[in-house]
């Protein structure tokens, strides 16, 4: 069973690793051919594509789970289904923000307190790389399925070559085309276009016998396949959208304590990301084995993988933890010179020293519940959490200040293990048809 988890977690991990390059890049390149303007536009943009893309991830994330059932089942014909219903829903998607395009980059400048420069810029660069939509959509579900068969391989390629190309491709254009600075969105819309190329190509030269079991216009037409795929997704947006109150109320509740806290919380959020892309290697295992095994109803298999996935993740927490504990100074050093930043930096230290080991037990659940899509699990979760980060905030923000806010995200954190955890034996129980020990006591 460790075997099997390293070999899909593994290359998840090298892919991820590759993410944090791809914006020091786009970073790198901006700075050295634009004025603070265009690097502030660009800033905007970016943030505009991460609220608009966030609130899809479903289409990952309910594809894998879904995907790895059937695939453990051995129906091939489901397998097939789901990849189309999941590509329907990524190109309905985008016909639904190609359509919103204009009304939601105005509802969003107008909540940002930015210059007009900035904000025309910030839009230039949004109606360049919007083209990118139905590509940056579809790979969603191509890697949610992939995933879900047990393939994390193809998911790694694509991502490295979605990166590199993105990363020359928009150093061309922004160095030696008079398109500058746009140059970047460019870029990651021709990137994002091979990246589909290759997964249409791994699909056909790969997966071209399982395709061949289904035919596309009776799969549309599936609807109740396609309702349970809906309705998955459907609790998994909402997940989303507590994500975003978490993470969006933590910036900007950040903001209000001035510019040096601002700066010390994304230095610390980005460091916690570092660890992220470690992690989420065993969450998708966990999403890819814990599908395949409920798929071929073998629950002691359940067991063990939930059992190994917990250990590797929890031992790559430790580590980060005592890396965190050991060299947390020197990487904030890394990061910032400012000596204001850097004299304000200990009283927080804690923090990211604990959140390896409480936030690898979430993303572990997160992992096992997917694979078992548990929509409605995952959903209320993740409302708990995000009701808990809010209330903990407004009871101790007067007295504890910016403490209170760290805290508050430790408190989301700790919610969603402390209900997945209680909800794992049901769900274990009504999966595989087995009696509660309560309810044989009973």
């Amino acid at each position: 069973m460790h075997k099997q988890v390293l070999k899909l977690a593994l290359p998840s991990i090298l892919a991820n690793i590759t993410i944090p390059l791809v914006g020091l890049v786009d970073t790198a390149i901006v700075g050295h051919v634009a004025d603070a303007v265009d690097i502030g536009g660009i800033a905007i943009g970016t943030m505009l594509f991460d609220l608009l893309y966030w609130n899809f991830g479903f289409l990952r994330v309910g594809t894998s789970g879904m995907t790895a059932q059937a695939f453990g089942r051995n129906d091939k014909d489901e397998c097939s289904k789901l990849l189309i219903q999941a590509l329907t829903i990524a190109l309905a998607a985008t016909v639904l923000i190609w359509a919103i395009q204009w009304i939601f980059v105005t509802a969003v400048l107008a909540c940002v307190p930015c210059s007009p420069e900035v904000a025309d810029f910030a839009k230039r660069y949004f109606f360049v790389r919007i083209w990118a939509a139905p590509a940056t959509l579809s790979l969603m579900a191509f890697k949610g399925w992939f995933i879900g068969m047990q393939d994390t391989i193809s998911p790694m390629v694509i991502d490295i070559v979605v990166n590199v190309v993105n990363m020359v491709v928009s150093y061309v254009l922004a160095i030696y085309t008079p398109l500058g600075a746009v140059g970047v969105a460019h870029g990651t819309v021709i990137a994002q276009t091979t990246g589909l190329l290759v997964a249409v190509g791994i699909l056909v030269g790969k997966y071209r016998k399982t395709i061949a079991c289904s035919q596309i216009p009776d799969v549309v037409k599936d609807i109740a396949g396609m309702k349970r795929l809906l309705v998955l997704n459907g609790n998994l947006f909402v997940r989303s959208f507590c994500f975003m109150v978490v993470y969006v109320g933590f910036t900007a509740l950040a903001a209000v304590y001035g510019d040096v806290e601002l700066a010390i919380s994304s230095i610390l959020m980005k460091l916690f990301m570092l660890f992220s892309y470690f992690v989420d290697g065993f969450a998708y295992a966990g999403e890819a084995l814990v599908g395949r095994y409920i798929g071929e109803r073998q629950s002691s298999k359940v067991k063990t993988a939930v059992k190994v996935l917990f250990v590797w993740s929890l031992g790559v927490g430790a580590l980060f933890t005592l890396i965190y504990w050991l060299s947390g100074n020197q990487f904030i050093r890394l990061m910032t010179d400012n000596t204001d930043v850097l004299s304000s930096c200990g009283k927080y230290m804690g923090w990211l020293i604990g959140m390896p080991l409480i936030s690898t037990l979430a993303f572990m659940w997160d992992g096992v519940y997917v694979g078992a899509t548990a929509g409605n699990e995952i959903r209320n979760a993740m409302i708990w959490a995000a009701i808990a980060f809010v209330v903990c905030y407004l009871l101790l923000h007067n007295r504890w200040g910016m403490q209170a806010l760290y805290l508050a995200y430790f408190a989301h954190l700790g919610a969603r293990v402390v209900y997945l955890q209680i909800k794992w034996r049901n769900l274990y129980d009504r999966t595989f048809g087995t009696p509660s020990l309560e309810g044989a006591e009973k």
